[in-house]
C-alpha cells in the first residue's frame, strides 16, 4: 500500500509544487548583474583557504566558495543602489561565514563547521575588498 501511495501522490505533488514555484514568484531575485564576478571571487578564495587549511578537494572548495559568493551577492542586492556601491564589511563577512557553514553542513562536511565558517568569512572579506565602491 505504501508504494502505491508513493507512486500516486509524489508525482502530482512534485508537479504542483514546481508549477507554484515557477509561475508565482513571491519576489524578484535579489542578486545583481555582478553575481558571476562574486561567484568567481568566492570560488578562487575558497580554493586558496582550503589549500592553506589542508581540507577538502579543489572542486568541492570551489563549489562551496561559489555558493558563498552568490549568497554574499544576494545579501548585498537587497540594499539600495547607493549602499550596493558602499558595501558593509560586517555584512559581507557574516553572510559569507553563515553561507559557507550551511553549505558545508548540506554537502556532508558538517564536521568542520568552524573551518567552513572561517573560509566563508574570508570569501566575504575578499568580495568586500575587491568590489567595494565599484
Amino acid at each position: 500500500m505504501n508504494n502505491i501511495l508513493k507512486r500516486t501522490l509524489l508525482p502530482s505533488l512534485m508537479a504542483a509544487s514546481l508549477a507554484g514555484v515557477t509561475l508565482v514568484p513571491a519576489k524578484p531575485a535579489a542578486a545583481d548583474d555582478q553575481v558571476l564576478r562574486d561567484v568567481g571571487i568566492g570560488a578562487v578564495t575558497n580554493v586558496v583557504t582550503g589549500a592553506v587549511r589542508g581540507h577538502g578537494s579543489v572542486l568541492g572548495n570551489a563549489a562551496k566558495g561559489g555558493v558563498t559568493g552568490a549568497a554574499v551577492n544576494g545579501a548585498n542586492g537587497l540594499r539600495s543602489h547607493h549602499h550596493r556601491r558602499n558595501r558593509n564589511l560586517g555584512q559581507d563577512v557574516g553572510v559569507g561565514a553563515g553561507a559557507s557553514a550551511l553549505t558545508g553542513a548540506v554537502t556532508g562536511d558538517g564536521r568542520h563547521t568552524v573551518g567552513n565558517a572561517i573560509d566563508g568569512a574570508a570569501v566575504g572579506g575578499a568580495i568586500h575588498l575587491l568590489t567595494n565602491h565599484k
